[in-house]
């Protein structure tokens, strides 16, 4: 009885290691990998659902022809498809797409998508923290 106890919590206790931590809320500002882009995103609709917009843009010169997407939205309520993970149409710089947005932990996400089922894109996403 023992030993099956002890089995039995220690498989427990390593399948809870392999376990991926519950990310912290989506809500916040996040940075693109490149360091050009920046957009607020936020819990919405019923409270599970994801919006966001582009909020900020660096000046780099080809930057310059997306100033018209500045605080325009770019999410509009993605929908919940797992675990911090939502799905949905998005608008990028003009472009429609069908993507998701991952959050893999407090700090780190991922958009991905494609436009045409043929051109597809992921982006590494940061925290901005001010």
């Amino acid at each position: 009885m023992y030993t099956i106890t002890r089995l039995a919590l220690a498989a427990a206790l390593t399948i809870g290691a392999a376990l991926p931590a519950t990310a912290a809320s989506p809500n916040g500002v996040w940075e693109l990998n490149t360091k050009d882009t920046r957009f607020a995103l936020e819990l919405c609709g019923d409270g599970t659902q994801l919006c966001g917009q582009l909020v900020w843009l660096s000046d780099a010169d080809y930057n310059e022809q997306y100033k018209p997407y500045l605080n325009k939205p770019m999410a509009t309520a993605l929908r919940p498809d797992g675990a911090n993970r939502w799905k949905g149409k998005m608008q990028l710089f003009g472009h429609s797409f069908q993507g998701t947005i991952t959050a893999h932990s407090d700090e780190h996400m991922t958009m991905s998508g494609c436009a045409f089922l043929v051109v597809c894109k992921t982006y590494e996403m940061y925290r901005v923290t001010q």
